[in-house]
Order: structure tokens, then C-alpha cells, then sequence
């Protein structure tokens, strides 16, 4: 297809509210909250999934979040609800799976991500959060689990040295 083609599709993708939904199949997993979606239209989107923040790579229980995410949704038809852009050009999206399965939900329930609430109130994702904690799932059986929006931080710190 030409680029003037992917580009009006990006374009229209753009200007279409707030929220959009789409259906199409999971060809890539990058991390615990972040993937690639291929559209019916064969467009490629990255989604990072809204709400959550999972483990960054060389965090513990990283690769645990990751492996979830593809045993979940890799080569899956899933529904994705797009919010919006991220200044990366990702969609922010909640990704719905087996019919009704929020995946944000489940990464919480697993204890393999925190409720993000810098961008997030909702209040069943922060009480599912408490109930990992609560039960020591995943992430929360270590004795200080460092959030990823702090880990990053202090990577940027130490790389300024």
C-alpha cells in the first residue's frame, strides 16, 4: 500500500475523538504494557495498555509480566479501546481479550503491575492492586518493590552522573 494511504489512515486515527475501538490481532509483544496490534486494515499500532505501569526490563518480575501478556494475548484477535496518544505516538488503550478479559485488570490481579495513578483513579484497578499486595503476588512478594516511574527516574540520575 503507499505511504499516502498509511499516512490518511494515521491521520483519520488522529482526529477521531477521544476514544476509538478497534479489532484486529496481537503480532507483537514489546514488554508487560506495551505491544503491537495489526488492525483488520493490516495497520500496524503500538498500544501501551492504559491505566498500569509494569516492571521495565532488569526489574524484577519483568520478564514475568511479559510472558503473562504474550501467554495471554500473543497471535490472539483482541479488542483494543483506544483513549489516546502518548507523546511517543503509542495508543493508550484498554485491551479486552477471551470476550471479556481487561488485560490491565489481569496484569493487576497476577501482582505484575502497579495501578498508575499519576494518570488513573478507578477505583476496582487500585482495589485490585490491594488485594495483590494484600496476597503477595508477583512483584509485591519482593520487601521494597521499586515502581517503574521511580526506576526510571533513578536510571536518568545515575546516567547524569
Amino acid at each position: 500500500m503507499s505511504k499516502l494511504y498509511y499516512l490518511l489512515i494515521i491521520i483519520l486515527f488522529s482526529i477521531q475523538g477521544n476514544s476509538q475501538t478497534l479489532v484486529g490481532k496481537v503480532v507483537g509483544i514489546t514488554d508487560g504494557d506495551t505491544i503491537k496490534f495489526l488492525t483488520q486494515d493490516s495497520l500496524q499500532i503500538k498500544v501501551r495498555l492504559a491505566n498500569i505501569d509494569c516492571p521495565e526490563r532488569k526489574q524484577p518480575f519483568s520478564v514475568k509480566a511479559k510472558q503473562f501478556v504474550s501467554d495471554a494475548i500473543f497471535g490472539q484477535q483482541v479488542t483494543i479501546h483506544v483513549l489516546k496518544k502518548d507523546r511517543y505516538g503509542r495508543s493508550i488503550a484498554n485491551v479486552i481479550y477471551d470476550d471479556s478479559l481487561d488485560l490491565s485488570q489481569e496484569l493487576l490481579k497476577q501482582g505484575l503491575a502497579w495501578h498508575y495513578l499519576q494518570y488513573s483513579k478507578d477505583p476496582l484497578l487500585q482495589k485490585l492492586e490491594d488485594q495483590a499486595k494484600k496476597e503477595k503476588l508477583g512483584l509485591w512478594q519482593d520487601k521494597n518493590p521499586i515502581p517503574p516511574w521511580e526506576w526510571r527516574r533513578n536510571k536518568k540520575m545515575r546516567a547524569k552522573g
